[in-house]
């Protein structure tokens, strides 16, 4: 592919996936990885073109060079829609240093590995009291609304310090923001509420704080490290970002695993935690729920792969099909294997901003699977795969709804 292909000829950004194939990567992003590590593509929702990188050790080059931006105001940067209409303010994310350290640096120690561990009891308890509910329940059951979603929602909030008397809001909330579909000012209008609210909980933290995240953040405001509007924006990120990707993990690796029955069996009849903790990886690896890419831009002129990237040009790191780069994971990635070293993904991302609450949802990823399967050995799909609504329209991977029973 050479770089004067005529627009007609540059394909679009997101591609859609093969009907039938749930799991995998659009059919084109294979083939444009067999073709080569870069490729031009059309964002839409930027109006703009991009090279897109479908290989894993491009991927993980550019993210980790310094001369690629997170920083989503210049000129060019190929960000869908989503992140510039949501309402709520910059996220760190989408900075670069020494402001996105600075502010990372506010909230990091809350996700290291040995503080995350020493909320495994309580996570633990968590999943067995929504399965003690589940199991006294009617079937058949929607998995997403009675397991998966609330999980991960009640473990942020008690990180956060968040009322989950208020989950209906926030998750409202946050489906919006998130959808590629919805109408830019709906989703400026919903971000516009979840920074109001998270706000309003600041100041309540500032004047009677507790015992979690938010109240350490507003001590940070209360000592002039931090604006109130930067731990808005902060509490909302992780309200966000907490919840939807785990409950879509939660979810969409348990029907992976119902569709692969031979390896749900290997995971529900062990108690080996090394098995739990690799079939965590390997459904990261496999799914790659995060399925709009990694955006940047480039700041100088980058020579990599045979082509030359122009500063001002945007970049999208496509982890899916880079997960599912044959020389990096052999034995055919497009399979699922749980005994596969799936452990250098890029399901996190890689560099400095790789994802900072990765502890927290391995650790609730290996609670949630290893706990559901051995409690619920009967599990089973209470629909066809071809009625299952499947979120092709939103920036997190995942299905709307998963009727079970057992």
């Amino acid at each position: 592919m050479t770089d004067t292909l005529s627009s007609a000829e540059i394909p679009d950004f997101p591609m859609a996936r093969a009907a039938g194939c749930p799991f995998d990567p659009p059919p084109r992003l294979r083939a444009l990885q067999q073709e080569g590590p870069l490729a031009r593509v059309r964002v839409p929702e930027s109006g703009g073109t991009a090279w897109l990188v479908t290989t894993y050790a491009e991927q993980r080059a550019l993210l980790a060079d310094r001369r690629v931006s997170s920083d989503v105001t210049r000129p060019g940067f190929p960000i869908p829609a989503p992140a510039r209409s949501g309402g709520i303010g910059l996220s760190f994310i989408l900075m670069d240093d020494p402001e996105h350290a600075r502010l990372r640096r506010m909230v990091q120690g809350a996700f290291t590995v040995r503080r995350v561990e020493s909320m495994r009891p309580a996570v633990q308890k968590i999943v067995d009291d929504m399965i003690d509910d589940l199991l006294a329940g009617p079937k058949p059951v929607d998995l997403v609304e009675a397991f998966a979603l609330p999980v991960p929602s009640l473990v942020i909030c008690e990180l956060l310090g968040v009322p989950y008397a208020d989950h209906d809001f926030f998750q409202e909330n946050s489906k919006t923001i998130i959808k590629r579909s919805v109408a830019p000012e709906e989703r400026a209008a919903a971000g516009g509420r979840l920074a109001r609210y998270l706000d309003d909980l600041v100041g309540r933290k500032l004047a009677e704080p507790g015992d979690d995240l938010l109240s350490r953040v507003a001590e940070r405001v209360k000592a002039g490290d931090l604006s109130r509007q930067e731990a808005a924006q902060m509490g909302v990120l992780l309200l966000i970002a907490g919840h939807e990707t785990t409950a879509n993990m939660i979810a969409l690796g348990t029907l992976a695993l119902l569709r692969n029955p031979a390896q749900l069996a290997l995971l529900r009849e062990s108690d080996d935690p090394k098995l739990v903790a690799g079939a965590v990886e390997e459904l990261l690896r496999y799914l790659n729920i995060t399925h709009n890419g990694r955006r940047r831009i480039a700041l100088e002129d980058i020579e990599i792969a045979g082509r030359t990237i122009r500063a001002g040009e945007g970049i999208i790191m496509a982890n899916d099909i880079g997960n599912r780069d044959p020389s990096v994971f052999p034995d055919n990635p497009d399979e699922l294997d749980i005994r596969r070293d799936a452990r250098r993904h890029v399901a996190f991302g890689f560099g400095v901003h790789q994802c900072l609450g990765q502890p927290l949802a391995r650790m609730e990823l290996q609670v949630a699977y290893s706990t559901l399967y051995r409690r619920v050995p009967t599990l089973s799909l209470a629909t066809d795969l071809e009625r299952i609504p499947f979120k092709h329209d939103g920036a997190v991977y995942g299905v709307y709804e998963l009727p079970v029973t057992w």
